[in-house]
């Protein structure tokens, strides 16, 4: 019988509720809440006689807290059904049909972010702001009204600036829905700053913002950076809405309410599909929290008509986006050895699938960052994959902890070659200060092959850990001293094998100075810094005989990275590497004419921003050749920015850009321009 399966999975979804709403202290991920959800509603539709009221499919959120009033609203504040893939949704769109009088009447939808927020519920009496609350259980909320005040993108009076707002007359009484959160650009530093009084850190940012909302004393609110979007009116007397929701929300943007500018007009289901998929990867540029996006019925009388399923209103709904986070266990930290030396702590998970991968390791950093979070061997985490970057442990979930955790130790010692571990003073990393150490250099040549450094083709990982396991390879100046009889011996290595990869290793010598500079190795020298030291001094030996004053002098250049320069120059064996690559042919210099000298620069006094991942060029090619050039590079656009140099997955910077009219490159129109030609925009 399902009857004690359906018991079981509405005390687990109650009970989890109850940690996520009333608690602010979930213990699982929305990912894994959202299965449990699932299997209860697949369950209660196959067996309808066994659906009672207070399931949590018939109710939306969860009961409000005792030591608030309690505000009864004017009308349900209720969820929405979810959808998490299009399939879904064209289901929902083909299941709503059945209830118009036309099922293939087209429809035009908004679509606006999934808010990952505390909902709240806004009254207006004559335009000013008279109550606040939570959504509570739909029916019932929490007053929470001298909190919501401090919010300064609330407004206290509507509206705000004499706006027009035709054909529609202001409420006398309004009550307008929102979504209180935290911005991701306060989040880190907010919990830092908590850890640092000896208070306990906030999960994510949804329980920053529901934690900040539910303080008893409104002073403590008023010192955390909330703010929040509105995105739908409840109820209105003596005063006009619009029918459309887009309508709508131009009318809430007009009276002054912040509205999110990622809303938009979806005039069919194609546009909503491109939406969706645009917002797969949008969702990582943003400086809120979302977890999907909600399609509604744009004709909002319509949308209403068609009524409620269970707790879920039928004209809208929402579409998740493949999970991100997920929990699961913390079973060792291991100790990673990189090629500057730094011991970097790795997490070994229990394998969990997040965003349809397999997540068996993540990153943790730094040993700092991991006493910051309090993390422990045994923990329960939640690990979080955001697009394609490598997945990382947000924290641990305490309140599952049994007594059985270990504190994660810094490591005494070098895994790789036991040398003693330093840490520098004023540094968060440890270091293998070992230059023999083998780890080491099967790093440093890894490095040293990539694509962002030589860029020696048919030279990958698995080359650079056979030859240096054989002992062909003692530093990374034996690279370009390997011969063919010798490769040859070694197993899987046939003669067009062998051809290619040195043939790669001779065409890597023609590489400009600045990537040969970055190739060494140097700590803080990365492709940026090398092309700044590279274009200002000149060559690889300037740069050695230069002092830390002399470095410092560059702008851009710090402390750190000067003293990091100026300590590997003076290492003799550093040195000696240096002798064996001149030796072998590579360049160490630009390469200057007097022609090319009295050439006028074509760049010369014009700013550009680079965004997004350009054809051929790295980010700091691309600044290099721009400041070889004569222009400027800079990291933010502003009005003074001449042009915005976009590549593909370009982000918030493209949207200001263009709302700044300035103008966009593409990679193609840069080069042309560095021949004196004009931009075709």
């Amino acid at each position: 019988m399902p009857e004690p399966q359906i018991t079981h999975l509405r005390q687990q979804i109650n009970y989890h509720l109850h940690r996520y709403h009333v608690l602010d202290a979930p213990v699982i991920s929305d990912a894994e809440y959202d299965e449990l959800y699932r299997q209860l509603v697949e369950l209660e539709a196959a067996h309808p006689d066994l659906i009672t009221p207070d399931s949590p499919t018939q109710r939306a959120g969860a009961p409000p807290q005792s030591a608030f009033a309690k505000v009864v609203h004017p009308a349900p504040i209720l969820s929405l059904a979810n959808a998490f893939n299009m399939a879904d949704f064209y289901a929902w769109r083909a299941r709503i049909g059945r209830l118009l009088p036309d099922p293939d009447v087209p429809l035009d939808f908004t679509v606006e972010p999934k808010l990952d927020g505390l909902s709240v519920v806004l009254t207006y009496q004559d335009g000013r702001f008279t109550q606040g609350a939570t959504r509570g259980d739909g029916q019932i909320g929490e007053d929470i009204t001298p909190n919501l005040r401090t919010l300064r993108a609330l407004p206290p009076h509507i509206p705000v600036a004499p706006l027009p707002t035709p054909n529609s007359q202001l409420p006398t009484y309004l009550v307008v829905r929102g979504e209180a959160f935290f911005p991701l650009d306060k989040f880190d530093s907010f919990n830092a700053d908590r850890l640092a009084a000896g208070e306990a850190a906030y999960m994510n940012p949804r329980n920053a913002a529901a934690g900040s909302l539910r303080q008893l004393d409104s002073a403590i609110t008023a010192q955390r950076p909330l703010t929040l979007y509105v995105y739908d009116f409840v109820a209105w007397q003596g005063g006009r809405v619009p029918d459309t929701q887009w309508e709508r929300l131009q009318l809430l943007r007009a009276w002054g309410f912040p509205v999110s500018p990622d809303s938009q007009y979806c005039p069919d289901l194609a546009a909503v599909a491109a939406a969706y998929e645009r917002w797969a990867t949008y969702r990582n540029t943003i400086n809120y929290e979302v977890d999907g996006i909600v399609a509604k019925i744009n004709n909002r009388p319509l949308a209403d008509s068609l009524g409620f399923v269970g707790k879920d209103p039928r004209g809208a709904i929402a579409l998740k986006f493949p999970a991100q986070e997920k929990t699961t266990r913390l079973l060792d930290v291991v100790v990673s050895v990189g090629r500057t030396g730094i011991l970097a702590p790795a997490a070994v998970l229990e394998p969990v699938e997040i965003g349809g991968v397999i997540v068996r390791n993540a990153t943790l950093h730094n040993y700092d960052e991991i006493a910051r979070k309090d993390i422990r061997i045994g923990d329960y985490v939640l690990v979080k994959r955001a697009g394609e970057v490598i997945p990382y442990i947000v924290g641990p979930v305490i309140d599952r902890r049994d007594g059985t955790e270990r504190i994660v130790m810094k490591p005494s010692h070098c895994p790789a070659c036991g040398e003693p571990a330093i840490q520098p003073p004023g540094e968060v990393a440890i270091y293998c200060d070992n230059p023999a150490c083998p780890e080491q250099l099967v790093r440093r040549v890894e490095y040293f092959v990539s694509r962002d450094a030589m860029d020696i083709e048919s030279f990958g990982g698995q080359t650079a850990v056979l030859l240096t396991e054989k002992r062909l390879i003692h530093d990374i100046a034996d690279i370009y001293y390997l011969n063919k009889e010798t490769l040859l011996d070694l197993e899987g290595f046939k003669d067009k094998k062998v051809d290619n990869l040195l043939a790669g290793v001779e065409a890597s010598k023609s590489r400009p100075p600045e990537r040969l500079l970055a190739a060494l190795g140097i700590r803080f020298v990365g492709s940026v810094v090398a092309a700044l030291l590279i274009g200002q001094l000149g060559g690889i030996d300037e740069i050695a005989a230069a002092t830390q004053e002399q470095l410092q002098a560059i702008e851009g250049i710090g402390p750190g990275t000067a003293v990091s320069v100026t300590t590997w120059f003076a290492n003799d064996k550093n040195r000696a590497v240096l002798e064996k690559l001149r030796a072998a042919g590579l360049r160490f210099a630009l390469e200057r004419t007097a022609v090319a000298a009295a050439t006028p620069q074509p760049l010369a006094n014009l700013t550009f921003v680079i965004t997004g991942t350009l054809p051929s060029l790295s980010r700091g090619a691309a600044k290099a050749l721009i400041e070889q050039h004569g222009g400027k590079v800079t990291g933010s656009v502003s009005k003074n920015t001449s042009y915005l140099l976009a590549g593909e997955n370009a982000g918030s910077k493209l949207a200001k850009a263009q709302q700044l009219g300035i103008p966009i490159l593409d990679e193609p129109t840069l080069r042309k321009m560095l021949v004196g030609a004009q931009p075709v925009l």
